[in-house]
């Protein structure tokens, strides 16, 4: 092989040079960034226009407009003000800002609390006493008379040297600002004035803001910045007796739990015989969840050692009484269940004479006939009132008798006193349908029922609304009659109580019963969701007056105007009546009140709903749980071995 052919070869089989890529793709890859970058200004810029058109909350939240002037604020169409405290006086009593919390108005509040090192406050503490006492010992040299202000402030310092020393206290900067918010200005300076005027009658002094408005009102926003920064000296003690989540409290060391406290989330645990009388109303629209309450208050009563009876228009309470094991009295026209109005008391003491026994039972069924029979004349009025006297004279019940020995007389042998009396007939013949006609089981046999049971229940739902407050009339009066026989602690519940409100006699008669249950250690519930005509009547108004407990639940419009009237409710307390939910409201007891959630276990729950759909399914599930213990087999276990 040449030479030429040999380098003809070596040139063919040398690799090619390479060229480097970046050379090849470096425009392309320009061109891709710019592109990207492009895409990214344009997606930044559709962004901010997209950001442009959404509401934040922000936007919601701020006012149209802002003008600050020397001593107020313009915010929106509201005028704004903050008031600053710059001294206290020597002593400030616990719960001394609660008046001024309390109100009934808009206000924000700060409070900023700068701790300051022990040591830096011993130190100067240290200083001041060596000025104080150097003071006095020159005072007593010159022969001055003593100065009291000089020798208090040495004791202070001196115990509040002991008490950093010790831990017991330790020292702040305390800062507290108030802003007002009203609609003029001139209702603003009301305001202030009003503010300022609790302040000093506490002796607590203090300021409006000069040109400071601004400053003033950032202090009080949720942001935690002190833009004023006016301080006072002081030390735990009073700083802890400014702590501004105060409430009412109604906890006691004894009673039942009726509910939580919705202010602070306390228990309101209360004994309602604690106070001057026993007796609540409990006062809700439909649905709202006021026998629940009442039968929440019934289940842990019964477990403290309490007697209870109740009166029953809708049979709400049979599954309670069921479940505790207590006696359920079904009162209707062919019931088993007899009750005779002429049932006496026994006497208790020497207080209960068998002629004032008899005289008040005489009122009271004179009260019972005009249910019955309707209105008397003034003749009619007197020969019923002979009659009845005439009518325990014959079963030879006098003022004499010993009344634990006596038969009653019933409704026919009033009906034959009657009768032979001139001019008696035409009330006889007003009587019979009570004697011997359609209503005559009811009214005309003798009293057959057992009230020894902890829990009774008396259920008129099956009677006809023309019975019904004639029945429940006869009802309390045997109640009554039972109490006053045995001096026992009992509570006695009377629902849709507005069923004896609309006549005179049963609403004179419950009255009475409200005014005298206390004598005979007995606490009257009255439940009723027809306010308006309830409140209206005197004696409904005189209830109210004699219960010291009192429960209100969420309330319709209708009804709210006399309700705040009756119970002195502020605003606020109108607007929680009128807004709360299912068993929310607000708790009286005394002169204290509290907004109240009631609250019950599970088991507590399934025994006391009123829910027609939870009253349901509890059937459905006893059911089945019956049908599956009726079907499964008997097993038989082997001896083993």
């Amino acid at each position: 092989m040449s030479e030429i052919d040999l380098a003809k070869k070596s040139q063919a089989s040398a690799p090619e040079p390479k060229v480097p890529k970046e050379s090849v793709s470096g425009e392309e890859k320009g061109e891709a960034q710019r592109h990207e970058l492009e895409k990214q200004k344009r997606s930044i810029e559709a962004e901010k226009i997209y950001r442009e058109g959404v509401v934040t909350i922000r936007d919601l939240i701020a006012p149209a407009a802002l003008k600050v002037t020397s001593s107020s604020l313009e915010l929106g169409n509201k005028f704004v003000r903050t008031i600053f405290v710059i001294t206290y006086p020597r002593y400030v009593s616990v719960g001394w800002f609660a008046p001024i919390i309390n109100l009934n108005l808009t206000l924000d509040i700060s409070m900023f609390f700068y701790p300051i090192a022990s040591d830096i406050i011993l130190k100067q503490l240290r200083n001041k006493v060596g000025n104080l006492e150097a003071q006095l010992m020159v005072d007593a040299e010159k022969g001055a008379a003593r100065d009291p202000m000089r020798e208090t402030a040495l004791r202070d310092i001196e115990k509040l040297r002991d008490d950093l020393t010790q831990g017991i206290e330790k020292f702040f900067q305390f800062a507290l600002y108030v802003t007002v918010y009203a609609e003029s200005m001139k209702e603003l300076n009301e305001l202030t004035d009003r503010i300022e005027g609790m302040f000093g009658s506490r002796l607590v002094y203090s300021k409006r803001v000069f040109y400071q408005a601004e400053q003033g009102f950032n202090s009080t926003l949720p942001l935690g910045l002190d833009e004023i920064f006016i301080t006072f000296n002081m030390n735990t003690s009073p700083c802890a007796s400014t702590f501004p989540f105060i409430s009412s409290e109604l906890t006691s060391d004894n009673g039942v739990l009726y509910g939580i406290n919705r202010h602070n989330n306390s228990l309101i645990l209360f004994d309602r015989f604690s106070l001057q009388n026993a007796n609540s109303c409990v006062f809700a629209t439909s649905g709202a969840g006021k026998s629940y309450a009442v039968k929440l208050e019934v289940l842990r009563s019964l477990m403290v050692g309490t007697d209870v009876i109740i009166i029953d228009p809708e049979k709400e309470y049979k599954y309670l009484s069921d479940a505790v094991g207590g006696a359920y009295v079904n009162i209707y026209l062919n019931s088993d269940s007899k009750i005779n109005p002429f049932d006496l008391p026994r006497p208790v003491g020497e207080a209960d004479k068998p002629a004032d026994i008899i005289r008040s039972s005489v009122i009271t069924l004179k009260g019972l006939l005009r249910l019955m029979l309707g209105e008397f004349t003034h003749e009619e009025d007197s020969l019923i009132d002979r009659a009845l006297i005439e009518t325990y004279a014959k079963k030879d019940i006098t003022a004499d008798s010993d009344l634990t020995k006596i038969e009653p007389p019933l409704m026919s042998d009033f009906e034959e006193v009657l009768m032979g009396m001139e001019g008696g007939d035409g009330l006889v013949k007003r009587l019979k349908k009570f004697t011997e006609g359609t209503f005559a089981g009811l009214f005309n046999s003798p009293t057959n029922i057992d009230v020894t049971n902890q829990l009774v229940t008396f259920s008129v739902r099956d009677l006809e609304d023309e019975l019904r407050p004639i029945a429940i009339y006869i009802i309390v009066n045997y109640i009554w009659n039972v109490v006053r026989s045995e001096l026992k602690r009992r509570i006695m519940v009377i629902d849709e109580a507005w069923w004896l409100m609309a006549n005179e006699d049963s609403a004179k008669f419950i009255y009475a019963l409200v005014k005298r249950c206390r004598k005979y250690y007995l606490g009257v519930t009255t439940i009723t969701q027809d306010v308006n005509d309830f409140l209206r009547s005197p004696y409904g108004q005189a209830i109210v007056t004699n219960s010291s407990l009192q429960l209100l639940l969420k309330q319709s419009p209708a009804g709210i105007d006399i309700l705040a009237k009756t119970f002195l409710l502020t605003q606020g307390e109108k607007y929680l009546l009128l807004e709360c939910g299912v068993g929310e409201g607000i708790f009286f007891a005394g002169s204290r009140h509290a907004a109240i959630k009631i609250v019950a276990s599970y088991t507590e729950d399934q025994i006391i709903t009123s829910d027609p759909k939870q009253l349901l399914e509890i059937e459905e599930a006893k059911k089945e749980f019956e049908e599956s213990m009726s079907g499964a087999a008997p097993q038989s276990v082997e001896p083993s071995g």
